[in-house]
């Protein structure tokens, strides 16, 4: 996966049929559907999987699990190593109503964070290293809100409450992927899309004082980290 105009093998335009007609655009879209799961089969397996987890989330009793794997500041201070990995297996979001912002924001860290850019990264960089963004981003940005919201309770921020929250889900992980992507892009694109990806988590923005709550914090958290590690070289791969 390029964020970029697809090109013939010899760089001089788009993809073309052998007749030297270019290949219409849905037919490029059907055939790129359908290499998906041989060119990204690690992503493809982990969609699925997501996929999987979010009907048994829908249609099951899952919510004595979920909130066992949220990563609020009382399992991980319990279990965190059980807590960190496992929230990032489900997803906290809506695949039915278009017009919520709850399916926005499901379009942006399934859809374009993980199916689109988390493949891309697949076959730029491998499996290990992809999925290694993905996790990290999540893991840290997760220990950096935890560490924000003690620091908020500590101040009187945030009410009590917010220390067993149910908070799960790949959105830090996919903010990370997303940030980590601006690399990828032609230059004219990289602000536009560096601001795109700081500014959708404030679409509901909602704080109970100085700080905004908690997710918010931690999509910014996570998408600095995702920005921090364009300074690696071997994640600057195109």
């Amino acid at each position: 996966m390029k964020l970029m105009s697809s090109r013939s093998a010899t760089g001089a335009g788009p993809a073309q049929a052998p007749s030297g007609v270019p290949v219409p655009p849905l037919r490029r879209l059907a055939e790129g559907v359908r290499r998906y799961p041989r060119r990204s089969p690690v992503t493809f397996g982990f969609v699925c999987l997501l996929l999987a987890g979010h009907a048994w989330v829908v249609h099951g009793s899952s919510a004595d699990l979920l909130q066992y794997l949220s990563t609020n500041v009382i399992n991980l201070a319990d279990h965190p190593v059980v807590a960190l990995p496992g929230s990032a297996l489900f997803f906290d979001g809506d695949l039915t109503h278009v017009s919520s912002l709850a399916f926005g924001a499901t379009a942006i860290t399934l859809g374009l964070g993980v199916v689109v850019c988390l493949a891309g990264l697949e076959r730029r960089l491998g499996a290990p290293r992809a999925f290694g963004v993905f996790f990290g981003g999540h893991v840290l940005a997760s220990l950096l809100t935890a560490a924000v919201i003690l620091l908020a309770l500590d101040r009187g921020w945030y009410p009590e409450d917010v220390r067993t929250a149910t908070d799960f889900g790949i959105s830090y992980g996919a903010q990370t992927v997303l940030a980590l992507t601006t690399a990828a892009l032609p230059f004219r694109w990289r602000l536009p899309w560096a601001a795109f990806v700081l500014g959708w988590p404030l679409g509901g923005l909602d704080g109970p004082g100085p700080l905004p709550d908690f997710t918010t914090v931690g999509h910014l958290l996570a998408a600095l980290i995702g920005f921090a590690l364009i300074t690696v070289p071997r994640l600057r791969r195109r």
